[in-house]
């Protein structure tokens, strides 16, 4: 199915937004950026591009709206894709496993991963990233680096220990931050092992 000139630019928006940022507009963000009237006129766009194949959506989550087609392709579901290493399970809750050594990986869309940096994958057990749309068992996308920003969600290495979190670093500790109002944060205080593995570029939810 073709697309007008103007479910073109909404799915190039949702398209660009998406690999810029690694999480999805909301339809909020959608209708503010085309001056749209409505939400019912976003979920318009969003109903053909879903039944085009261009798009998946997941309802119940505000960022639930996932591009299918590379934008250098014509056909739904054409885009290339780009091996990265899987490293192994990472906490969500609390720390479960240390970051193993590459025994596998995965395919994924190659807009999704830039060519500079080095890049690798995470799956994620538990919910305590659940409030920023990362679920239990989804696939994480990492840039591979040892510095960050404060609010930066980080790959955080505790004490051998992977977890997932907001990093905000204090005086005399670093402070974890969970996005889940049920989830205490971490305190990593000086005499502890810490280290950043990578900072959390985009999510990979696969729904076959």
């Amino acid at each position: 199915m073709s697309l007008t000139k103007k479910q073109n630019q909404v799915y190039k928006y949702i398209y660009q937004y998406y690999y810029a940022k690694g999480v999805p507009p909301t339809q909020t963000e959608i209708k503010e950026h085309f001056g749209l009237r409505s939400l019912g006129s976003v979920q318009q766009y969003l109903k053909y591009l879903k039944e085009s194949g261009y798009i998946v959506t997941e309802w119940n989550q505000r960022r639930g709206i996932f591009p299918q087609v590379d934008l250098e392709e014509s056909n739904p579901k054409s885009f290339s894709v780009v091996e990265v290493p899987l490293l192994g399970n990472i906490a969500a809750g609390n720390p479960l496993a240390a970051i193993e050594n590459p025994t596998e990986s995965i395919d994924v869309p190659h807009f999704m991963v830039p060519k500079n940096g080095k890049f690798f994958a995470l799956k994620v057990n538990g919910d305590s990233m659940i409030e920023e749309g990362i679920k239990n068992q989804d696939l994480i996308i990492a840039k591979a680096q040892t510095i960050a920003n404060r609010g930066d969600i980080i790959v955080a290495i505790v004490n051998n220990e992977a977890t997932l979190k907001y990093y905000h670093p204090e005086m005399d500790r670093i402070i974890l931050k969970p996005a889940n109002s049920n989830f205490d944060p971490i305190i990593v205080y000086p005499d502890e092992n810490f280290n950043i593995a990578g900072v959390l570029h985009s999510l990979f939810r696969s729904y076959a």
